[in-house]
């Protein structure tokens, strides 16, 4: 009798929830699930987000909702940081989108997702080159633009990163006596990388590799510039004092 009222309590109940659930919509307009895409991303739910805005794009209501979702699907990779997804995104809107309003934050965006893969200068360096081409790009395409300035930073600071990595490549050839190797690497980085903050830095290197590669008057050479160019450097202090006569 017991199991018999408890089935017919279950079934009243269910019967009771049955309405309520009838009313939930089975399938949202675009405009809705942009709405709750734009709610996820207030939240930091970046992948309710995306899931939302995907719907969106695939609706192919408009094509201005259609930017506003693809848009929004790069920015939520972005601050998700999945920088390689928000990279390729930024890029499809840019290509779907040339003259949008929003192309030129796109390019930006693209470029800052590129260095923000930038890692150790002992591993791969593309992210620095990706970096660097898509930030002057940015600079060409947007002279007047309002990231410009912090492009022309981001430029910066990416050659900086290049020249770290020859000067770490130059020292191994060093480290390992492989001396022609060394000087060919730091007299091609003193071409590429003038005039940059790290040229000291650099002199002092080609020098030592000079030196080692039995090229005393070259090496001479290479010190004198230093003391000459960065007199206050603490590689001018640490040139070895029978190098620099």
């Amino acid at each position: 009798m017991k199991s018999l009222l408890s089935a017919i309590a279950f079934c009243t109940l269910a019967a009771s929830l049955l309405p309520g659930c009838a009313t939930t919509p089975a399938n949202k307009s675009p405009d809705e699930l942009y709405q709750d895409g734009e709610q996820a991303f207030q939240r930091r739910k970046y992948e309710n987000a995306i899931t939302n805005w995907k719907k969106v794009k695939e609706s192919y209501k408009s094509p201005e909702l259609s930017a506003k979702a693809e848009i929004g699907i790069a920015d939520a990779y972005f601050l998700n940081r999945d920088y390689i997804e928000a990279a390729a995104a930024y890029e499809d809107f840019r290509k779907l989108h040339p003259k949008h309003e929003r192309a030129d934050y796109a390019l930006f965006r693209q470029a800052l997702s590129y260095f923000n893969q930038i890692n150790r200068i002992d591993t791969d360096q593309t992210p620095v080159k990706n970096a660097l081409a898509v930030f002057d790009s940015y600079v060409k395409l947007y002279p007047g633009g309002a990231h410009v300035q912090e492009a022309q930073e981001r430029i910066r600071d990416c050659r900086d990163k290049q020249l770290q990595y020859e000067i770490y490549v130059g020292r191994f050839y060093l480290r390992t006596e492989k001396y022609p190797a060394a000087v060919a690497r730091f007299e091609e980085a003193l071409k590429t990388f003038s005039g940059l903050q790290r040229n000291d830095e650099l002199l002092y290197y080609l020098g030592t590799a000079y030196r080692g590669a039995g090229q005393q008057e070259k090496s001479r050479e290479a010190f004198d510039r230093l003391v000459r160019e960065f007199p206050g450097s603490t590689f001018a202090a640490g040139i070895p004092k029978a190098a620099g006569k």
